[in-house]
Formats: structure tokens, sequence, C-alpha cells
């Protein structure tokens, strides 16, 4: 039987999917068109009051480089002003990815006919005006940096996953939350710390004190509480200046820590909040922008290398040589973005550990997930749909309850199946 459960009809929500720093990058963008705009301009008047083609041609250029971001500006504001839209299910969240996959396709583009372009004059040398070629390379190279140094404030990414305890005042002493799993705890024989440390290896409890004076192993253990009631009992043994936990500690870490020591019990709460990682949480279309910029920069520096060598040494091979490296450039940034933002296109798995947690988080006490599927609505939100088959009588609110640690989860739609004990444990 398909139950989807709720005391009362919940209010609706809207479906605003879209970066905290939008406005923002927004912003920034316009901001960098402008100057780029103002660039070309002076580029190209230039050129035709001095009578240099270079100098149009760059100019030209740059034309080029205003219009690609002109395309991701265009994205933030679309995105903006028809965020509430209803035609939109989903919000306008993957705008910004799509305008980066089209950002991709050009780069790639541009990498190609600058290949061409190398390769051709590798086999077919022309005369370098190095009078105006160098000056004209620094100063597009000097534009892409305050163009590049607009654009990165702009381009937070909120990819980590945090975990935040706090503590509450018990009985004989006191605990507050000191960072991220850490916690200094008052007892009666002075001030410790707990922690669940976790740096590249298995997570486990660490307690040290906060003086010269060590704990001994035989008068401190730790045992957790967890949602439900269940609990487990850590033991601890001496590392040096710290105690540590001979077991692991199972995910998630969200729980009371009963810390004793000697006679004394001092809970600790641990709670945690898991945001979506990696390429979930990045956005796509500040990053396209970002690379069209570094990508320009990059080749104006190998230009400048290749056109001062060339000068000093006769090396004209260089010139082209210093394009076909750019091409390689600006070709592997372009295929790490349209392999990212087209996997979101596509509604690929865009968090694989928040996925595997989330799993576990629900069958942690034995329910099962029969379907999950989870993707990007925008820069660090996602959407999730699962059915959870269950022999006890939880509801939608206690699923939600539990996966409320996922603070990505921007939209979450849960379905409630009721089986009996055998089916369930078949179903396992």
């Amino acid at each position: 039987m398909s139950e989807i459960s709720g005391a009362a009809m919940p209010a609706l929500h809207r479906h605003v999917f879209l970066s905290e720093d939008h406005q923002k990058s927004e912003r920034k963008t316009w901001a960098v068109i402008w100057l780029c705009s103002a660039m070309m301009v002076a580029e190209i008047v230039g050129g035709w009051l001095f009578g240099s083609i270079a100098l149009v041609a760059d100019g030209l250029h740059m034309s080029t480089h205003a219009g690609a971001l002109l395309l991701a500006a265009l994205a933030y504001t679309y995105a903006r002003r028809y965020a509430d839209d209803p035609r939109f299910t989903f919000g306008t969240g993957k705008l910004g990815d799509l305008a980066g996959f089209t950002s991709a396709i050009i780069l790639a583009m541009i990498a190609l006919l600058i290949g061409y372009e190398a390769i051709s004059r590798l086999f077919e040398p022309v005369p370098i005006h190095f009078t105006e070629a160098i000056p004209i390379a620094v100063l597009g190279l000097g534009v892409n940096v305050a163009s590049a140094w607009l654009l990165s404030g702009g381009d937070h990414h909120h990819g980590h996953s945090h975990s935040h305890g706090h503590g509450h005042s018990h009985g004989h002493g006191h605990a507050h939350h000191d960072e991220d799993e850490t916690h200094r705890v008052t007892t009666d024989a002075g001030d410790v710390i707990l922690e669940v440390f976790e740096d590249g290896v298995p997570p486990r409890f660490r307690l040290r004190a906060e003086g010269a004076a060590g704990l001994p192993a035989a008068t401190a253990s730790i045992e957790t509480v967890r949602r439900g009631g269940a609990r487990q009992l850590f033991a601890l043994e001496e590392r040096g200046d710290y105690l540590e936990s001979v077991d692991e500690i199972p995910e998630p870490h969200a729980f009371t820590a009963n810390l004793r020591i000697g006679e004394q019990i001092y809970p600790v709460e641990f709670e945690e909040h898991e945001h979506a990682h990696g390429s979930a949480a990045r956005d796509h279309n500040m990053r396209a922008a970002l690379i069209h910029v570094m990508a320009d920069a990059a080749v104006s520096t190998l230009v400048i290398v290749g056109l001062l060598l060339a000068r000093s040494f006769g090396w004209l091979w260089m010139d082209p040589l210093a394009g076909i490296i750019g091409a390689c450039v600006i070709a592997s940034w372009s295929f790490g973005l349209i392999r990212d933002t087209g996997a979101i296109l596509l509604d690929m798995n865009p968090d694989r550990r928040m996925a595997d947690n989330l799993r576990g988080s629900i069958e942690s006490e034995g329910d099962q997930v029969l379907d999950l599927h989870l993707w990007r609505l925008g820069p660090g939100h996602l959407g999730a749909i699962v059915s959870v088959a269950t022999a006890t009588q939880r509801d939608e609110q206690y699923y939600r309850a539990k996966v409320a640690r996922f603070q990505s989860l921007s939209h979450l739609t849960i379905e409630v199946r009721r089986v009996n004990s055998a089916a369930a444990r078949s179903a396992a």
C-alpha cells in the first residue's frame, strides 16, 4: 500500500533555487562587460586613428569576449526575473548551467580556431610586428586580470560538508560549541575538548584535557544516544596526549554523547548539517565567465612570452607554439565545463556522497529505501524523491526529521509504503 502521510495540508512553497550570491554575481558580470566594451571601443577607435590594424583586430577580439560574458549576464538576469514563473516547474536555477554549457561549447570552438591558426603559422610563418603586438598583448592581459579579479569575488563555492554541534548545560558541567564537531566541556576536573575526528581517517572520538595533565583512559568513556533510543558505548584508549575511541563512529553524527569522567556524566549534543559537495554546489555560470577571462589571460601570457623569445632570439616558431599550448589549455577547461554542466542538464546524480548518506540515514533503523532520485535544481540546491518501505507506523514527517540535516535538499518528496514484517525482511 502506498501512503503519503501528513496531519495537515502543508503550505505551498516557492521554487526559487538560485545561488546565495546570484545578484552579486550578476552585478559583477555586467561590470566586466562594461570594462571589456570600453576597452573594445578604445582599441578600435585608436587603431583607426593611428592606422594600426593589429589594434583594430584586438578590439574585435575583445568584442567576442564581451559577447561571451553577455551570455552569462543575461542568464543571471533572466533567471532572477522569472524565478517565480510557474511555467518553470523546478524554478530557473538551471539556467546558469545551460549558459555555462553554451559558453563551454564556444570555448571549445575558440580553442579549435586558435589551434588551427597556430598550426598554419607553424608551417607557414608570417611576419610579426613586435612593436605593436607586444604592447597590445600586455594591454589585453591587464584587462583580463582586472576582469578575473572582479569576477572571482562572486564565485563562492558552498561545497563543503559542515557538522555543527551544540552543547547544553546539564548537571555538574556545561559544554559549548567550539568548532565543527568539536566541543569544550567544563567538568569537575577542569575543561576538556571532545571532538569527532575524521581528517582522512575513519571517524572516532578524541578527548583531551585543556591543561598539561592528561586524562587516564580507565576513568573516561562515551555513550551515544540516538533518536529512537539506540545506544552505543565507546571505550577510550590513550594516544599520547589525548584519548581516542577504539571503535569507529557510524553515520550520521547526530546524537547525544554522554561523556563519563569518573562518576560524573556530561551530556554533549552533536547535530549534523550536510551541504552539497563539489559540482553540485558550484555556480557554473560564474565559473564559465571566469574561465573565459582566465583562458584569455593564459593566451595573452603565452603570446607575450612567445613574442619576446621570437624577438630576442629570432625563434619565430615560438609564437605559434604558444598558440598551440594556449589552445590545449582552453580545450581542457572547456571539456571540464561541458562534462559538469552536461551532467546537470541530464539530471545525473550530482552528489553520490550525499545520496549514500541520505540512504544510510533513512535505513539506519531497519526501514528500506525502495527508490531514490537526487538531482540539482540550482547552485547549492538539490531535489530528492524518496520511496520508503516500513513495517512500522512511521509517517512522512518522521523521515523528514531524519534527513533535516541535509540542508541542500531544497525540494523533497517522500513516499511511505506500509509493508508487513515478513515482506520487509524478504525485501531486505
